[in-house]
């Protein structure tokens, strides 16, 4: 079954000031693990001590293109931190440590960062206040991960957001086994495919990318479910257990439909945004991702259409089904009848009936009650209802 979560975010959040950082979403002990990559198309260095010393904000004149690969965004403090770093707003963290909140897009130009709502009061680690700062230009992108579970038969969604900068790229990604973004890593250390060679705009696409494309697993293999169900009900092998799974798929569908449907308006607005931090030279990828997730909203179409199909198909089987055991048990009931009203009559205790003294009357009366048996069956037949 799809898996569904719920955390109550507007009690969590009530009474709080926007910009206030409360995190919403499972109970995880594990500490946020920080990964910094620079790299350019000669050379790249890989920081995976997870020092939030290490995470500074690099200069406008460094040669390399930062990425700061966050796994884990349960510890307000932790955030909190690289906000101030970073200079990012409050209410963009906000958004980070929501799991809730929807896929999006925002664009941070420069504004400064109110006292009360930076980051909850904490201080800069070279105990510099945050009053007064200024917030960088930043393009700020949340989007949902899908992760399919064979063994529960489940969805799991990850809450992803993505802050890009003018050379740098801070993702953020919910505490997991296994890092999503591991190949995007591996691309990099091999000096393979255009990752290196190009900016943090070009490294934004590369994960989003990695997103979409788990998309088309998830809709295969709902695909590949749908083919199963599909073989049931066309062999007439559909029980119970045939429906609740259609309905399973249908609240997948509804699942991931209200996670793709918004990226469709993010990638749009990314390619009319007229910003710095995307160059033209990124702006074909992102048509191309545009294009990929219009084929899976194409895709989430057809299915949502086949498997109200299949349901009606599989009512139709059911309601056929049922008309054929009403009518087996008319048609018994209506040869019973005149037998059962034939053996009423003789089962009377009269006295004075005529043929209860008649030394073949028994047989007389099963010959006539088999008779119209007979008669009653050859009738149904010949007016098509046997």
């Amino acid at each position: 079954m799809s898996k569904h979560r719920r955390f109550r975010s507007a009690e969590k959040n009530f009474g709080t000031s926007p910009g206030t950082l409360t995190y919403i979403g499972e109970e995880i002990e594990h500490a946020i693990k920080i990964k910094r990559i620079e790299y350019n198309a000669t050379d790249y260095r890989v920081d995976d001590s997870s020092k939030l010393s290490a995470c500074r904000l690099p200069s406008d004149k460094t040669p390399y293109v930062n990425w700061l690969n966050v796994d884990g965004i349960h510890d307000p403090k932790v955030v909190s931190a690289l906000g101030q770093q970073y200079r990012l707003h409050p209410l963009l963290l906000e958004d980070v440590m929501n799991t809730e909140q929807k896929p999006k897009i925002d664009l941070y130009d420069d504004t400064p960062i109110l006292p009360d709502a930076s980051a909850n009061g904490h201080s800069l680690p070279d105990g510099q206040p945050a009053e007064g700062m200024v917030s960088d230009t930043v393009m700020f992108v949340t989007l949902k991960m899908l992760h399919h579970s064979r063994q529960r038969q489940e969805i799991d969604i990850e809450h992803i957001s993505l802050v890009l900068g003018k050379n740098y790229l801070i993702s953020f990604q919910e505490e997991r086994t296994k890092d999503i973004f591991e190949p995007v890593i591996e691309r990099i250390k091999a000096s393979a495919g255009k990752t290196r060679r190009n900016g943090a705009d070009y490294l934004m696409y590369a994960l989003m990318d990695v997103i979409v494309d788990h998309y088309f697993v998830i809709t295969d293999h709902i695909g590949d479910k749908m083919e199963e169900v599909e073989d049931q009900i066309v062999q007439q092998r559909a029980s119970q257990e045939t429906l609740s799974t259609l309905y399973v798929l249908k609240r997948e569908l509804a699942l991931i439909r209200r996670t793709v449907y918004p990226l469709r308006d993010v990638v749009g607005t990314l390619l009319r945004e007229e910003s710095d931090l995307v160059r033209k030279s990124t702006l074909p990828y992102l048509h191309d991702l545009a294009d990929h997730v219009s084929q899976i909203i194409e895709t989430l179409d057809s299915h949502r259409e086949l498997i109200a199909g299949l349901m009606d198909v599989y009512y139709s089987i059911v309601s056929n089904r049922m008309n054929s055991v009403m009518k087996t048990l008319t048609i018994v009931s209506a040869i019973f009848i005149p037998l059962t009203f034939i053996a009423g009559i003789y089962g009377m205790n009269f006295d004075n009936m005529p043929e209860l003294r008649t030394r073949t009357g028994y047989f007389w009366a099963l010959g006539i009650m088999a008779a119209i048996a007979i008669g009653e069956i050859i009738y149904f037949k010949r007016r098509g209802w046997m």
